[in-house]
């Protein structure tokens, strides 16, 4: 077939693509388009009325010298640190293990039985009730060591923490594509440095993206925190003495009679969504950057 055949037969068909819509399918683009926009209006209503509730009864009372000072002084300087400690903890023991069990499961471990074994606990693991995880750790950790403690939170929020991290991670490898992997392998590039060099290089935006959505999934939980750090209202003596966070003073205070830690908890919950808040936007910056 000569090129001015095909030219004859396309013709009908670029017409048929640049004409304007029909009507009935004009009509229907338009309607679906403002179906879609009120949809994502409805969905985002119970976000918007969450913060300004927050912020309508927790701003007034948000004072510069409650970053220092300790509960007991209606402060809450001491969760502060103890949300941020408990939460480095459990990244420094999730990140490690839930991007390497990644790495396995998306190009090593492809079809194997482990992997599958693997990828089904996994699976089942993000299931599993934040409540569920605080009585594993207790079980783990503080009846082993007949002691609350910030480790033993931290522990709890890691395996909140790990299947977030390890599915992310495994999916943002998949999403690379086949062909950087042969380019690679055809420049003499072996298993391990194709791996590590270029696939986990492409796809660390994603794998960054997922490792702090679990850091701000661990930021928030109360439940486990209840079952193994339990709660100070004083600084915390160590990694291994009850831990103060934001999470749980907000859970204590709440139904407290005295207006004052009333107040403080419509406070302390700004400070933990400008915690999670800065870490959805650090992530962004991250991708942007990367791209």
């Amino acid at each position: 077939m000569t090129s001015y055949q095909e030219s004859e037969i396309n013709e009908p068909l670029a017409k048929e693509l640049c004409s304007p819509l029909q009507g009935k399918r004009l009509f229907f683009d338009y309607g679906m388009t403002v179906v879609a926009f009120a949809l994502a209006i409805l969905a985002l209503i119970p976000l918007f009325s969450v913060v300004w509730e927050i912020l309508t009864r927790g701003l007034s009372g948000l004072k510069p010298e409650m970053f220092f000072k300790e509960v007991i002084e209606n402060g809450f300087a001491n969760a502060i640190v103890g949300t941020l400690v408990m939460v480095a903890i459990a990244s420094s023991i999730s990140i490690p293990s839930g991007v390497m069990t990644g790495i396995f499961l998306s190009e090593f471990g492809q079809g194997s039985k482990v992997a599958t074994g693997v990828r089904f606990i996994t699976t089942i693991l993000t299931g599993v009730p934040s409540i569920v995880v605080g009585v594993f750790a207790y079980g783990v950790i503080v009846f082993t060591l007949k002691q609350f403690s910030a480790f033993a939170g931290g522990f709890a929020l890691a395996v909140i923490m790990l299947p977030i991290v390890i599915l992310t991670t495994e999916e943002a490898l998949k999403l690379i594509p086949v062909a950087q992997r042969l380019a690679s392998a055809a420049l003499g590039g072996n298993r391990l440095q194709t791996t590590f060099r270029v696939v986990v290089a492409a796809a660390l935006p994603g794998i960054t993206t997922g490792v702090l959505l679990g850091v701000s999934r661990a930021a928030g939980e109360t439940a486990p925190l209840i079952f193994t750090a339990l709660f100070s209202q004083y600084w915390s003596e160590g990694l291994s003495s009850p831990t103060a966070s934001l999470s749980v003073l907000i859970f204590n205070l709440y139904n407290d009679p005295s207006p004052e830690k009333t107040a403080l908890v419509w406070t302390a919950s700004i400070i933990l969504l400008g915690i999670v808040l800065f870490v959805s936007l650090l992530s962004r910056i991250f991708i942007r950057r990367k791209k």
